[in-house]
């Protein structure tokens, strides 16, 4: 049973973490919350430490740009953690980051006595192992103490290595699916541009996006309604980039991002939650991706999959098209819109998005009540 007065240190570095945060902290309502997080767990109660944003980083390239930030959030977050003695530390995605603070923590004489009256370490979403770096797997189970997966198929690869893997299901699976209906006829016909949640990716993507919306504005296409939900991360710069635009799309709070979805004809988007969000809504979409091109090149050494976006993966096919580093052109993008306004194409691709849905969700618990559970009774 949970103590009535159980607290907790969350740790949150982006959106969908921040998201599921804010759901997980809403399945605990007598715990005590102290961490790191966004606008969803703030709402939730959290008073943050400093902004989420400032973990809001990806690539070899980008952190390193951004070392001497990390390193004096890691410091601040080492000492908070210390000084506010949590029965548990809770960190969702942003493991980098997580497993920084953790290794500080056990190297800390104040956090080794926290850890000897119990402290423990959980980690909310397993890192793909079975993509690249597979011997991160021993390495988490050496830092953490127990592991939330959303697939029954990881579990094995950490177990194995003696860490406590609980397999709970894709979280925004539990918002979604069965929840919201998606538009099978478009009165208008709206595309959906979802240019990221950091502000590399938006600053790498917001360009091929806007040749994009001149090209269908300019060749005839003229019936489409440009759409793009922001976050609070990347919002100021979405702002000012859409005013060099031609044809500027209308800006809508990411609050509202799946009743917009609900109604999109065609989603362009960033590789990354958005595209499952997607896929769970049955929604036709194209996945786009640049990275530094010295990123681009490290991931083409050491990953092992076909696809970037997770439905292609887990239905081991190319369902959603994907365009990423140099492939990532308007070409390329409004040669895929077209073959989508091909309804044909466009039903083949829904059925198989359909066919997903019991692998997005298999416990109908919710994937946050389950980790809130394990989180309770550690």
């Amino acid at each position: 049973m949970q103590n009535k007065n159980q607290r907790v240190f969350i740790i949150a570095g982006e959106v969908s973490g921040d998201v599921l945060g804010g759901r997980i902290m809403r399945e605990m309502p007598n715990a005590d919350f102290v961490g790191i997080g966004g606008e969803n767990m703030q709402a939730a109660g959290l008073k943050t430490l400093f902004p989420m944003a400032d973990l809001s980083v990806m690539g070899f390239v980008e952190v390193v740009a951004h070392a001497k930030t990390l390193t004096r959030r890691i410091k601040q977050t080492v000492d908070a953690i210390v000084e506010q003695k949590p029965d548990v530390v809770v960190s969702i995605d942003a493991p980098g980051f997580a497993k920084s603070v953790i290794k500080q923590i056990r190297k800390n004489p104040d956090g080794q006595k926290l850890i000897q009256n119990g402290l423990s370490f959980h980690h909310v979403v397993a890192p793909q192992v079975w993509a690249w770096r597979s011997g991160r797997a021993k390495k988490y189970a050496q830092i953490f103490d127990k592991l939330y997966a959303f697939f029954d198929f990881e579990v094995p690869f950490f177990t194995k290595h003696g860490l406590d893997t609980v397999a709970v299901g894709h979280p925004i699976a539990d918002v979604l699916i069965g929840k919201y209906k998606t538009s099978k006829k478009h009165s208008e016909k709206i595309i959906t541009l979802v240019p990221g949640s950091r502000v590399g990716e938006v600053k790498r993507l917001m360009p091929l996006m806007r040749d994009v919306v001149d090209r269908l504005s300019r060749d005839g296409y003229m019936g489409y309604k440009f759409v793009i939900p922001v976050v609070e991360t990347t919002k100021e710069l979405v702002q000012n980039e859409i005013q060099r635009w031609r044809v500027k799309p209308i800006l809508v709070s990411a609050a509202d991002r799946y009743d917009l979805y609900a109604k999109t004809y065609i989603a362009i988007v960033a590789s990354g939650t958005v595209s499952a969000e997607l896929a769970m809504l049955h929604v036709p979409t194209i996945v786009v991706y640049k990275m530094n091109p010295i990123t681009t090149w490290i991931g083409r050494q050491i990953i092992r999959v076909k696809w970037v976006s997770l439905v292609n993966i887990l239905l081991n096919r190319g369902v959603y098209p994907e365009f990423l580093g140099g492939d990532a052109t308007a070409e390329n993008v409004l040669n895929a819109v077209q073959q989508l306004t091909i309804p044909s194409k466009r039903e083949k691709m829904i059925r198989d998005l359909e066919s997903a849905d019991s692998l997005w969700r298999p416990d109908a618990g919710g994937a946050a009540r389950l980790i809130a559970n394990g989180i309770m009774n550690k």
